[in-house]
């Protein structure tokens, strides 16, 4: 007989989720900690009424998808073109420096026991703290009145940069899982990848500029658009062995210059996201979290993992910058913002945890990391970025 119990579940996962979301927000905090708290509580760490299930599974995957998808079409490539070499270099260092203290780190931590993905498993670590999540930084330095400026366009086009090196790095570490696994045919795979994204990147954004001429605020289109972003995941992931949220974001970007037609399918794709989706992706993370495996070594790893997350992005992004002439402050103000991993560490965890490279027991630190830096940003930014004229104007905020 068939079980109904996943709609019960669905139910209970989308009232905690929001709820505790409230709360966060109500403490002034983003949403999506609530989510993960909301997901901890139900999972076995504490009350033990949620277990992860298949069908949780792949509708958490459908939320991660979406999500990048729609941080494909969030992407300002006018933005991009702005800032050009300077946020290149701030976010060339800004992911190289990371990646190779996380690698240190985790070897440091935990010595090779005959694991034959041991050194992927660290560079995976190292590819968690490459993430940047700038949405807490945007909206800081919106109240501020920071936002146009140097700074701010500066941090804006660097977590582009970051945002694609990242997912790079991701597709070539989790595409040599297989020991048998050559890694110039992974290189092959990523180049041919990328040939085809620009090939079906000039047909469809051409295709999708004529549907959206005559029918911008047209359902189908957001429904067409949605397609194509779950047909590049699949092709990623299938043919070509790369992260489905790489095909995904990808998807996003090649229609994020779409203008009217790209808020159309954004504020399409934000109902579909919030509605369901997102909060199944974040509460899923929550009860992965297992708690009662945390010993006295998983918890200093979890208090240094927290402070090279910090000082990584601080010195990598201050240095990029102040190699581009920026002054100490302003280098400062730059590494700063970069800080907050949000829920772009989640969906790399997420991945690796797929792929075998994040084992159950890192989660729990992982997650610690991503909620302190994602608290800690809006705090020191308004710290060391004080406007000596005093407050910026009122601005007001869209809450979710």
């Amino acid at each position: 007989m068939q079980s109904y119990e996943f709609l019960l579940i669905i139910a209970v996962i989308l009232l905690s989720t929001k709820v505790f979301g409230l709360i966060s927000e109500r403490v002034h905090m983003p949403q999506v900690v609530g989510a993960l708290l909301a997901g901890v509580v139900l999972g076995p760490s504490v009350l033990g009424l949620v277990q992860e299930t298949d069908f949780l599974l792949k509708t958490s995957e459908i939320g991660v998808i979406i999500l990048m998808f729609m941080a494909g079409l969030d992407t300002d490539l006018e933005e991009l073109k702005k800032t050009g070499v300077a946020s290149f270099v701030i976010a060339l260092i800004g992911v190289v420096v990371p990646l190779a203290a996380g690698t240190v780190l985790y070897l440091g931590f935990f010595p090779n026991a005959g694991d034959p993905l041991h050194l992927l498993k660290a560079l995976f670590i190292g590819v968690v703290l490459t993430a940047t999540s700038v949405s807490i930084t945007v909206e800081t330095l919106r109240e501020m009145g920071k936002l146009k400026g140097k700074v701010g366009t500066a941090i804006l086009g660097a977590a582009i940069i970051d945002d694609i090196m990242g997912i790079i790095v991701l597709t070539l570490v989790s595409g040599m899982t297989d020991p048998n696994v050559n890694p110039l045919s992974v290189i092959a795979r990523i180049v041919a990848f990328f040939v085809l994204l620009v090939v079906v990147g000039l047909v469809m954004y051409r295709l999708f500029r004529a549907i959206t001429r005559e029918w911008s605020n047209h359902r189908r289109v957001a429904i067409y658009a949605l397609s194509f972003c779950l047909i590049m995941a699949f092709v990623a992931e299938h043919y070509f062995g790369i992260a489905d949220i790489t095909g995904a974001y990808f998807a996003g970007l090649i229609l994020c210059n779409l203008m009217e037609a790209r808020e159309y399918i954004n504020k399409k794709m934000n109902i579909v996201s919030y509605m369901i989706f997102s909060p199944i992706f974040f509460a899923s993370i929550g009860i992965k979290t297992e708690l009662h495996g945390m010993t006295a070594n998983l918890l200093w790893f979890s208090l240094v993992l927290l402070v090279v997350a910090i000082l990584t992005k601080i010195i990598g992004c201050g240095l990029g910058a102040k190699l581009m002439k920026f002054s100490w402050t302003d280098s400062l103000s730059i590494g700063l913002g970069m800080v907050s991993r949000g829920e772009v560490a989640l969906i790399v965890a997420q991945k690796g945890a797929q792929a075998g490279l994040v084992d159950s027991h890192l989660f729990p630190p992982i997650v610690l990391m991503v909620i302190v830096t994602t608290l800690i940003t809006p705090i020191l930014l308004k710290l060391f970025m004080k406007d000596p004229e005093g407050p910026a104007p009122e601005i007001r905020h869209n809450h979710i």
